[in-house]
């Protein structure tokens, strides 16, 4: 039956401790992990009673985050995580830190013990990294701050860990990412633009997974790399519709962004994109896909056979453009430059070919509405109703 409280000294009961001790002598592992946060001193007692190496939840998960980390910067979060770990892991009871180290001149006293000293020394390392990753920050900054000179609106994917995000991205960029049947494939974030069908462009930001419980050290660590989501204009919430625990899954992200200060109806476009119908009944695939049409909806896709993509384009653009100003532009024929900087800048809903020249019918964001009227003369740009 279950434990009503958790053990102080070993987590589990003293039975289950014996039947997986037991089970471990038979076969020999050389890891145990524990899902659940074990504190030090259950880690050192479990370690001593299984005779092996003991990994709780967090620990594993700081694994597999230093497997996958690429850039510099992926690498500098990982080891700040790490550290910040293994600094809650120095305890008095780990009698092999306790050797002291002799004092200096007459004020040196009895010295610092081992402990006080890679206590000290990991201070120092979290301090320089986070100076280090501040530096990340700014320069984030001021490339967002480019961004957003360009203009291209941001459209960034956020779910669960293995939901599909990476998949999802290369389908809508044709890009290369990573994008594996793993946990936490993706660390580090990846941008690409996107021309979404009636000509708006935009950036696809991939971000890292999210899982239930992360961490609060992950939390602080990764936090530069989840600033994207957070100046996003558009965020797509990829499920694995496929997944049993979808539902919880969902309840673990909208948590997480919760605690990042983005909420689903809190005034930002939010789309919600059920991935891997191919993985599901053929029957409750069609109804999924039924609905893609339905405004403010989810939109249901396979980023493995491109099912619904143009749908989940055709909802990027909708929710991009919901705020454009719908302007008139006549262009001579021979102004090839003005058509192509019309085309790269605005949405083209129509076009028509007349004796005076080419009549373009825009929809303008109106952030860019100034540089059309900089560009072009009022003659040649009205503005329409509509």
């Amino acid at each position: 039956m279950p434990l009503v409280r958790p053990t102080p000294a070993t987590l589990i009961g003293s039975g289950k401790v014996e039947e997986i001790g037991t089970a471990a002598k038979a076969l020999g592992p050389t890891v145990v992990i524990v899902n659940a946060q074990l504190s030090p001193v259950q880690q050192r007692n479990l370690e001593k009673a299984w005779s092996t190496k003991v990994l709780d939840r967090t620990a594993l998960i700081l694994e597999i985050f230093g497997e996958r980390a690429r850039t510099h910067e992926g690498r500098l979060q990982v080891e700040l995580a790490h550290l910040s770990y293994q600094r809650s892991r120095l305890v008095r009871s780990w009698t092999h830190l306790e050797r002291q180290r002799g004092g200096f001149g007459f004020l040196g006293g009895p010295g610092e013990t081992q402990i006080e000293t890679d206590r000290r020394l990991i201070g120092d390392r979290i301090t320089r990294i986070k100076k280090e990753l501040e530096g990340v920050k700014k320069r984030r900054g001021l490339q967002r701050a480019a961004r957003k000179s360009v203009p291209h609106p941001v459209i960034a994917l956020v779910g669960y860990t293995n939901a599909g995000k990476s998949t999802l991205f290369n389908a809508l960029t044709s890009a290369d990412v990573l994008a594996k049947d793993l946990l936490f494939a993706t660390l580090d974030p990846t941008m690409r633009g996107i021309r979404l069908p009636k000509g708006t462009r935009a950036i696809l930001s991939d971000t890292v997974g999210f899982i239930a419980d992360l961490p609060t050290e992950l939390v602080a660590a990764f936090r530069a790399t989840l600033e994207e989501v957070l100046e996003a204009d558009v965020i797509a919430h990829v499920r694995d519709i496929s997944h049993p625990e979808s539902a919880a899954q969902k309840v673990d992200v909208l948590k997480v962004l919760s605690d990042l200060g983005v909420e689903p109806d809190g005034g930002r476009a939010f789309v919600e994109v059920l991935n891997k119908i191919d993985r599901v009944e053929p029957e409750v695939r069609a109804g999924l896909m039924a609905g893609n049409d339905r405004l403010g909806g989810p939109v249901a896709v396979s980023a493995l056979t491109g099912e619904g993509l143009d749908a989940l384009r055709a909802r990027f653009e909708s929710l991009l453009t919901a705020a454009n100003i719908r302007f008139r532009l006549i262009l001579p024929h021979s102004d090839g430059e003005g058509l192509a900087w019309a085309y790269r800048h605005a949405q083209v809903l129509g076009r028509q070919d007349r004796a005076q020249g080419v009549e373009l019918t825009l929809a303008i964001d109106p952030r860019d509405v100034e540089r059309f009227s900089s560009k072009f003369t009022d003659d040649r740009l009205v503005r329409t109703a509509g």
